[in-house]
């Protein structure tokens, strides 16, 4: 049996599981992360050193990382659909997969802390606008991307690209704060609404 450690309030998590239910995988989750069983415990620790959410365990031992635990399980269930084959296919994936951890998320994490999150610390109106400012520009350039596919990050098909930055939509659009309208993100997020596995991991949360 496969098992995920992390809180479901982690988008991270959320990640693993949406991967998991597209490819119909039997898993078990436990609460690991804030709120719930310490990630600092000596036991966590020595699956992931980093003491962070998710960890995947399965029959060839823990695996961290959110983005990596998704190709691992696309390559092990040998699912092209999500993780093509063919080198230049597989790397179009995974340049949209690496911006949403890189690009993305450096632009979204101040605003995101104060706005949603109301975390200790992150209460400088200048560097929340300028962070608003940051996301609102890296999802412009998203825009502009799924205006040229109309259908998917990557192409015409649904890939792991669709689950990192179908949950990074979710996000943007939950949290408090002025937003340009974004007609192809907001036509995109409709077409993810439709998705089953979507529903079960995004919809339920606040953010």
């Amino acid at each position: 049996m496969i098992r995920v450690l992390g809180r479901t309030s982690s988008m991270n998590v959320r990640k693993v599981l949406w991967t998991l239910d597209e490819l119909g995988l039997a898993h078990e989750r436990e609460d690991w992360g804030a709120g719930f069983a310490s990630t600092r415990d000596p036991a966590f620790l020595a699956l992931n050193p980093n003491g962070l959410v998710p960890v995947l365990i399965d029959a060839a031992g823990p695996l961290w990382e959110s983005n990596t635990i998704c190709r691992y399980l696309a390559g092990r269930q040998g699912d092209a659909s999500l993780l093509p084959l063919e080198p230049r296919a597989r790397a179009g994936v995974e340049q949209w997969m690496d911006w949403q951890v890189t690009e993305l998320n450096s632009a979204w994490r101040y605003a995101f802390q104060a706005l949603s999150r109301r975390a200790p610390g992150y209460d400088d109106p200048g560097l929340t606008q300028d962070s608003v400012a940051a996301w609102n520009a890296a999802m412009s350039l998203l825009d502009a991307r799924l205006a040229l596919t109309a259908a998917f990050v990557a192409g015409e098909t649904f890939t792991l690209a669709d689950i990192c930055l179908g949950l990074a939509t979710h996000r943007w659009l939950r949290t408090p704060m002025a937003r340009p309208t974004l007609p192809a993100v907001e036509t995109y997020y409709a077409r993810l609404r439709t998705r089953p596995a979507f529903a079960s991991h995004a919809l339920d949360a606040v953010a």
